[in-house]
């Protein structure tokens, strides 16, 4: 088994696990996540290679950080087009929230949507080089070397840039 198979089979554990905890159906977890049941069962199974993008669409509906899915191993990497985050820390905080950090590339060109993460997550990002606009969606801002822009996530969100950008991302997720 290759360790991109084991990484695929754990993230479906993962996400099976959770989904049961919480009395979830399959078809309920597709439904709220927006993807197919069948995509859902083939994650599960350890059969589908999953993005970024779905992961955050699954994670909003289980109510969990993007961690509690991929790891919290140092240096896992999730894709999608446009952007590449690479986890940095996991911290547990005592009040029961958590702040993940991870090291942002994003390409020139394209725009990256993400879902919602739920209520009371918030988003830091800190751009270390090139420009990046990103926020909620309609209310994106943009930053340049050593600005920063913060939102709450729980609606759509965007990240661009036209010339590339290196950035380091916080989330903050409430505990539930």
């Amino acid at each position: 088994m290759t360790a991109g198979d084991e990484r695929r089979r754990m993230v479906g554990t993962r996400i099976s696990t959770l989904r049961e905890q919480r009395g979830m159906s399959l078809s309920a977890l597709a439904r709220e996540a927006g993807i197919g049941k069948g995509s859902l069962s083939e994650l599960e199974a350890g059969q589908r290679n999953p993005t970024l993008d779905t992961l955050y669409a699954v994670a909003g509906p289980l109510g969990v950080p993007l961690t509690a899915l991929l790891g919290e191993e140092t240096g896992v990497e999730g894709t999608s087009p446009h952007l590449a985050a690479r986890l940095l820390h996991v911290e547990h905080h005592a009040d029961g929230t958590t702040t993940e950090v991870f090291w942002l590339h994003v390409t020139p060109g394209g725009v990256r949507e993400s879902p919602a993460h739920g209520p009371g997550v918030v988003e830091h990002i800190l751009v270390a080089s090139g420009h990046l606009v990103a926020g909620r969606v309609g209310e994106e801002r943009s930053a340049g070397p050593g600005e920063s822009i913060e939102w709450i996530s729980d609606v759509s969100h965007t990240y661009r840039s036209d010339d590339g950008a290196l950035a380091v991302l916080t989330i903050r997720s409430p505990s539930r």
